[in-house]
């Protein structure tokens, strides 16, 4: 089916998702060809519904998506402390959330792992802030140049010369993740490795290149899709952009 399939295409509110992680015989349909949602299968054998999302400039393509600060309290701690458990092997010093659903589950992973606090940055500069502790980012959804992520002066010493982990909700092409993971280098941060609670498709991939998406953690995976008769599949190029 081509990206001119008539909209919309097997899709609903979103109002009842995250809410509840299943067991799988409780998850209804776990092959495809899914109608509404897609089944996330987590570490420990149970899986969470996402619902599917038709893209606007090719509908005949979608996402599963996570949006976590519309899920239940007990999921995201969940999908925190699964993601925990994922980087502890690695002993970081520090964990580090990113802007802005990163912020969501850095503290859990950072709670879970023994820490006390975690090291927060942000997208709006207050104004004792240093340009020398920022860098420009780019996105999909924040195209223009001018955005920056911070770090807060005062924190400078819980980040220079540690071992530390970066904690975001999503992966989907990586270009949000290059900015903070260049600047906690710059600062003299060892970046261990980036978790994340979704990877979303492979096209991160490229943008991170070999040697950071090796360092790349997810606690499930999430594919591109494409549009069938009957619902979704996998859609096989789910390293394009």
């Amino acid at each position: 089916m081509s990206d001119n399939v008539s909209t919309p295409h097997f899709t609903e509110l979103t109002t009842g998702y995250w809410q509840h992680i299943l067991n799988a015989d409780q998850a209804g349909k776990l092959e495809a060809p899914w109608r509404h949602g897609y089944p996330a299968r987590l570490p420990d054998g149970r899986v969470l519904m996402l619902p599917i999302r038709q893209m606007a400039n090719a509908p005949g393509r979608a996402v599963a998506s996570l949006i976590c600060n519309h899920a239940a309290f007990d999921v995201a701690e969940t999908l925190g402390c699964m993601l925990a458990d994922k980087l502890a092997p690695l002993q970081p010093e520090v964990v580090i959330g990113l802007p802005t659903l990163g912020l969501t589950f850095a503290p859990i992973v950072a709670r879970h792992l023994g820490h006390s606090r975690y090291v927060p940055l942000g997208y709006s500069r207050k104004f004792w802030y240093d340009e020398a502790l920022s860098s420009p980012v780019q996105s999909l959804t924040s195209p223009r140049p001018g955005k920056h992520v911070y770090l807060d002066p005062n924190l400078l010493p819980l980040v220079r010369g540690k071992r530390v982990v970066l904690v975001d909700d999503t992966v989907s092409t990586g270009s949000t993740l290059s900015a903070p993971w260049g600047l906690m280098e710059s600062l003299g941060a060892e970046v261990l490795a980036c978790g994340v609670v979704m990877r979303q498709s492979q096209r991160w991939e490229a943008r991170l290149g070999p040697e950071r998406a090796a360092r790349l953690i997810g606690v499930f995976d999430s594919p591109l899709l494409r549009a069938v008769d009957d619902g979704w599949i996998e859609d096989p190029k789910q390293a394009d952009d």
